[in-house]
């Protein structure tokens, strides 16, 4: 038997590489999108029910900071979460798949993904 085998597994100190980060991010981003869908769902049936309630919604929206920090997380997720599936199409065709293509090919996606994160909050706030 080999006592050399760690006893207690301090996540801590583990480094991931990037690779493992943007596929996390990917799975993450992915349950995110499903509940948020069921936020935004419920919304656009509330706003399309009359012109009154969609006026309602709308300034609703641009009034109330936790909704638009909501909306914002929303269209974070789902912005990375696209990023991150043209970065697994690109690799299913056979572009980047060693190692050293993956890491380009997941900065790029989440670095993409930021952009699009600070796109969507300057489209929320501004």
């Amino acid at each position: 038997m080999n006592n050399k085998r760690p006893v207690n597994l301090e996540l801590t100190t583990v480094n991931f590489p990037v690779t493992a980060i943007a596929s996390i991010l990917h799975r993450v981003c992915a349950v995110i999108t499903w509940v948020g869908l069921g936020y935004l769902l419920i919304l656009l049936c509330y706003a399309l029910s009359s012109a009154e309630q969609f006026n309602a919604t709308a300034e609703l929206l641009r009034s109330h900071f936790l909704l638009q920090f909501i909306t914002w997380g929303f269209l974070t997720a789902f912005g990375y979460y696209c990023m991150g599936t043209i970065k697994h199409i690109v690799q299913d065709f056979g572009f980047f798949e060693d190692f050293s293509g993956g890491k380009i090919i997941s900065w790029v996606a989440i670095l993409l993904g930021i952009v699009l994160s600070l796109s969507a909050g300057v489209w929320i706030w501004a």
